[in-house]
């Protein structure tokens, strides 16, 4: 899963306890007010292109972006924002180490748990309700931040770190974790993505409160029909180019890809860089 360095700027803030966007620091995952926002749905029938590595003018026929919260939303478009929500930014490795190393997952020798994949991220230790409860009110800035910037949703990457927890995390922690977060950015007005994990079945939906999914290559692991018999149009995919995946051909093929199913290279690289992908099969 292709992650960017970005969002250090928002979760260093919120680790000062300081909201970047204002509001931020008063949502704590409670119940919306009457005030609340009201949160706009993914729309139905449009392709969502996935910008993590800096947003650029989105091709034709693009009705939406996912972009780092560090960044801006696509004037326009169905912009989602991107958080880095169950592991920690590598730029943030030597911050919460500092700050708030009982939030880090440790292994059986005291030292943080890392994600194999990717070794500069540290998962969190969302193993227990206080804990879940503290690093809801640490992200909470960071996702008012993108409901101030004018983002209309917000994806919570890293929901599926249990499985790389070597057994100390379970689904049950990671979706009770999810269900704060839903609720801190429900109130803020954001509809919010359920990022792979498509083992959780309805409980996503139904437990955690995601109101749509974005999957990462689908077709290439056969996954396709499990988010869409959730959400149904409410599914963003993005496949890779090259020996990640399939052909373009081979990926707009299959029928049951996603309405939005797009492909790029796995650096998210914007046009006009070495290796910029971009193929949408509609």
């Amino acid at each position: 899963m292709p992650r960017i360095l970005g969002a250090a700027l928002a979760v260093a803030c919120a680790l000062a306890l300081v909201g970047c966007g204002g509001a931020g620091s008063d949502l704590s995952g409670t119940d919306a007010s009457p005030g609340t926002p009201a949160v706009q749905p993914l729309p139905a029938n449009i392709v969502v292109d996935y910008q993590l590595g800096g947003g650029y003018p989105p091709p034709a026929g693009i009705g939406g972006v996912v972009r780092d919260s560090t960044d801006e939303p696509a004037d326009g478009l169905y912009s989602i924002c991107y958080l880095n929500a169950f592991q920690t930014q590598p730029a943030d490795r030597s911050l919460w180490l500092e700050r708030h190393p009982e939030l880090l997952l440790m292994d059986e020798t005291g030292e943080p748990l890392i994600d194999e994949n990717w070794p500069d991220e540290l998962l969190f230790d969302i193993s227990s309700a206080p804990h879940r409860k503290e690093l809801s009110s640490l992200l909470a800035p960071s996702i008012a931040e993108c409901s101030d910037k004018g983002f209309a949703a917000i994806e919570l990457d890293n929901l599926d770190s249990w499985t790389r927890s070597h057994g100390a995390l379970t689904d049950a922690d990671a979706l009770a974790f999810a269900s704060l977060l839903t609720e801190t950015a429900h109130a803020a007005g954001l509809a919010v993505g359920q990022k792979n994990a498509p083992d959780l079945g309805t409980r996503g939906r139904d437990d955690a409160g995601f109101d749509f999914a974005i999957a990462e290559q689908c077709h290439r692991y056969d996954e396709c029909q499990a988010y869409t018999a959730v959400y149904g149009l409410g599914v963003l995919d993005i496949e890779y180019a090259g020996d990640l995946g399939g052909t373009v051909a081979e990926v707009c093929s299959d029928d049951r890809i996603p309405f939005s199913t797009i492909v790029r290279d796995l650096a998210l690289a914007t046009p006009g860089s070495p290796g910029y992908t971009f193929d949408n099969c509609r």
